[in-house]
């Protein structure tokens, strides 16, 4: 039996050298940080969804950039989660310190390096973003910039 394959997208949000983070505040990974996200609606595009999710959990409008990376996961009731994550930017009328948990973030926060991998995070996203060139490795203080200035709407 084929098991049901659902879109998912993230948004990998940098703001002066620190990651936004969510807690989930619902299963898979109930109680972990991730990056926000979460399955896309019917019909909605990856940068459509993504910019839901973004400002659903954490009251932050974004702009899309580059696709970061992508995964497949096991899902809830046999499901297969196909999440692909975007790096984005903070919108123009958006500011680090507007952010706020909300929809099934139960915590939202910005972090360095050091703190994300000191974080309960979901499992494989350390290692995940470290692939992508975007955590960089267990030693460096800061992040890597995106600098394509890419937006996709």
């Amino acid at each position: 039996m084929d098991r049901v394959r659902v879109g998912c997208v993230g948004g990998i949000v940098v703001s002066d050298g620190r990651l936004l983070m969510v807690r989930r505040g619902t299963e898979p990974a109930k109680g972990c940080w991730s990056v926000p996200g979460g399955r896309k609606e019917v019909g909605e595009s990856d940068a459509e969804a993504t910019v839901r999710e973004l400002l659903e959990e954490t009251g932050l409008l974004v702009e899309i950039g580059e696709l970061a990376g992508s995964v497949v996961r096991d899902g809830l009731d046999g499901a297969v989660y196909e999440i692909r994550d975007y790096r984005c930017t903070l919108a123009e009328d958006s500011a680090p310190g507007d952010v706020r948990p909300g929809d099934d973030a139960v915590e939202v926060g910005w972090f360095t390096p050091a703190q994300v991998r000191e974080l309960e995070c979901s499992p494989g996203l350390v290692a995940e973003l470290e692939a992508w060139g975007v955590l960089p490795g267990p030693q460096p203080a800061e992040f890597q910039r995106n600098t394509t200035g890419v937006s996709r709407s």
